[in-house]
């Protein structure tokens, strides 16, 4: 009786499964515009500005670099 309930709850488990999987599906992409060609088909996001974000991102990832040597004692200031 084991030797055959291990493969039937196996089977059972991935039919299971695979009944969620095809009610799970993703939904149906939106139509296209009507329009084509004009300008009112942009590319996601809006032209957020990056530039900012960018300095403040590196600063810290220079930061962290120069915390980083001076903790391994690797970067030494002179001695006045």
């Amino acid at each position: 009786m084991k030797k055959v309930r291990k493969p039937l709850m196996f089977s059972l488990l991935m039919l299971c499964f695979m009944l969620v999987a095809q009610t799970g599906k993703a939904q149906a992409p939106p139509p296209p515009p009507a329009e084509k060609g004009t300008n009112t088909n942009k590319a996601p996001g809006g032209g957020a500005p990056v530039d900012s974000g960018l300095l403040i991102s590196l600063a810290m990832v220079a930061g962290f670099g120069a915390w980083k040597l001076l903790k391994r004692k690797t970067l030494r200031f002179p001695a006045h």
